[in-house]
């Protein structure tokens, strides 16, 4: 058995494997590369912290990110790159750069505002039927260029029969975050048997044992989520349970012979677990109060910070001491989210102050099994973005202390830690050090039909994102080398 090549970025992967001169292989590259900011994710310099100073500000730009990660794609140059969280918005703009770096066959995801795409370079590979959608995961079959070529009987670096006729499946996944361990179940489970399905519609012998699966991305989970455990025992069953909750209500069986292969872990790491693949400052231990984690409440330390910042913007006197009114909110929103009008701190604020929403906003679509009502009703209903557009601070609103304090509490919950921390170091109540959260949550999985040659990684000690890092997480990649049928 050959040793598989352990790199350490920046590296790039070998396009070919000397050691299998006619056996095909292809070789991903998986990366989440944090949502762009050139038109939507305006917040994205949030996440860098300590926060950027003015003279820092431009790390944090679509125009600089994006260079970094065009000179990091380049240099892995992997046949294939699985990316999560592209905008729609922007895609083909953000991402003009991989036709430069020669990846000139590309799928979005259709539905999301984080949206996984795949890329590949057709001189290496082509796909060789639609690419399926799923729930957040996306997939895609190629046939090899070089398995394409004639098959020749006088030479020993010619592909065999069997290679010619095989497909490869990349399973591109961004799986759901939060408290969804179900949900990430069903959709990892949904990809993998639309890679089986799909691959019997390709005629592939016997796919159950032989299938050259692929599965990448950001699984939003580590070793104790379900979808990974489903990957690398085979199945989940009803008394397997995920923050405290069963993950489905009956077996989950994968339809594949044999589990899948943790890519990370076929190299040598003398006993050490393979690196980070998010690298962030530690902040809930900081944020949310003992005991409170299944549904998040303030911690002490928060809600004196809190306290503090909101008599010093608190100026409007009243019967109750001095509290926010309209200008008050306004500077707060402004020192945070740098003007009035953006940011779910902004819409709980507004509802804090006594903001409603119109009664023909509230109304839900009527219930009917009629196209054409349906229709009618989708045409009625605005659009999330209209909706916030309507949004506005009551002019002669108050937000209260409590106010104040639900807000964040709101942020917690749907689990902005970044922002809390940075809205709460740029008005001067900075949390303590309590170090880095690191998980590997960005995986990569391969079949018994594929052979890792090379894993590549990234590692990072300084949290991300940063002036070299352009994301909050790292990129996997590796290559592989296709076995013969079993």
């Amino acid at each position: 058995m050959v040793a598989v090549k352990h790199l350490i970025g920046p590296a790039t992967l070998p396009s070919i494997s000397n050691n299998f001169p006619n056996k095909s292989q292809l070789s991903v590259l998986s990366y989440n590369v944090l949502l762009p900011n050139s038109v939507d994710g305006w917040w994205n310099y949030k996440m860098y912290l300590p926060p950027l100073t003015p003279a820092e500000q431009y790390k944090s730009s679509w125009d600089y990110r994006s260079n970094l990660l065009k000179e990091r794609i380049g240099l892995i140059d992997a046949d294939v790159v699985c990316l999560q969280e592209v905008s729609p918005k922007s895609f083909e703009e953000d991402f003009s750069f991989m036709q430069e770096l020669g990846y000139d066959g590309v799928e979005m995801f259709k539905k999301g505002r984080f949206r996984p795409a795949t890329f590949w370079k057709t001189k290496k590979c082509q796909l060789a039927a639609p690419p399926v959608h799923k729930d957040r995961t996306l997939l895609t079959a190629f046939s090899l260029i070089d398995s394409k070529a004639e098959v020749k009987n006088d030479g020993d670096d010619t592909l065999s029969s069997d290679d010619c006729a095989r497909h490869w499946f990349c399973l591109n996944c961004h799986l759901q975050a939060g408290k969804e361990g179900g949900r990430r179940v069903r959709q990892i489970n949904e990809g993998v048997r639309a890679a089986m399905t799909l691959s019997r519609k390709l005629k592939e012998k016997e796919p159950e044992s032989n299938i050259r699966l692929i599965v990448c991305g950001d699984f939003n989970g580590g070793p104790e989520c379900g979808a990974v455990r489903y990957l690398e025992d085979g199945f989940v069953d009803p008394d397997f349970l995920e923050d405290g909750d069963p993950v489905t209500s009956k077996k989950k069986a994968m339809p594949l012979a044999t589990p899948l292969i943790d890519v990370a872990k076929t190299v040598d790491r003398d006993d050490d677990e393979p690196p980070a693949t998010l690298v962030v400052p530690e902040l809930i231990s900081s944020m949310v109060k003992e005991g409170t984690v299944d549904t998040p409440e303030l911690s002490h330390i928060l809600v004196e910070s809190l306290t503090r910042i909101y008599n010093h913007f608190a100026t409007h006197e009243s019967e109750n001491g001095k509290q926010m009114c309209l200008r008050d909110v306004e500077k707060w929103l402004i020192a945070i989210n740098g003007h009035v009008g953006r940011g779910s701190e902004f819409r709980s604020a507004a509802r804090e102050m006594g903001w409603t929403e119109p009664p023909e906003l509230e109304q839900p679509l009527e219930n009917s099994e009629s196209a054409e009502n349906c229709d009618k009703q989708t045409k009625k209903a605005e659009s999330f973005e209209e909706k916030k557009a309507r949004i506005f601070l009551p002019p002669d609103g108050i937000l209260t202390l409590e106010g104040l304090l639900r807000v964040y509490e709101d942020e917690l919950r749907q689990g902005k830690f970044w922002g809390i921390a940075y809205d709460l170091a740029v008005l001067g109540e900075p949390l303590p050090d309590e170090g880095m959260f690191t998980a590997r949550y960005d995986r990569m999985y391969c079949s018994t039909s594929v052979l890792p040659t090379v894993v590549l990684d990234t590692i990072c000690t300084d949290p991300c994102p940063n002036k070299v890092e352009p994301s909050d997480h790292l990129p996997v990649a590796a290559a592989f080398v296709g076995k013969t049928n079993t």
